[in-house]
């Protein structure tokens, strides 16, 4: 079994920053990748960007692709997600997920195996 607990949304201007946590817990990860989605009201779930844990290969939506950034901290288990440059559209309920299979990149909701609560983020214009 694993934890995931999201923290470090909130409201921000058009244009702004903010950096997503997710602390991790329970099985060994280094055989996992992690994920984040977002979810906007009325939409559907949404891959954002992975990095799987063991050697850091990382991927991302083209949606966000050279704004966010998606890192990891070995040492406290803990997978972040740098955002840049945000816009309105970015407002959404964050998540992020663990995937058992880090071998291929998957970015359908039904591929993760375990899911953090979400966190708010949402940029005003």
């Amino acid at each position: 079994q694993v934890q995931l607990v999201e923290s470090g949304g909130g409201l921000v201007q058009a244009g702004g920053s903010l950096r997503l946590s997710c602390a991790a817990s329970g099985r060994t990860l280094s055989r996992y990748a992690m994920g984040w989605f977002r979810q906007a009201p009325g939409k559907e779930r949404e891959f954002v960007a992975r990095i799987r844990w063991n050697g850091g290969n990382t991927f991302y939506a083209e949606s966000v692709k050279g704004r966010f950034t998606i890192s990891r901290d070995n040492a406290n288990n803990t997978v972040y997600l740098q955002m840049n440059s945000l816009k309105p559209e970015d407002t959404a309920v964050y998540y992020c997920a663990a995937d058992r299979d880090y071998s291929i990149n998957h970015v359908r909701p039904n591929e993760y195996d375990y899911w953090g609560q979400g966190t708010q983020v949402t940029v005003s214009s």
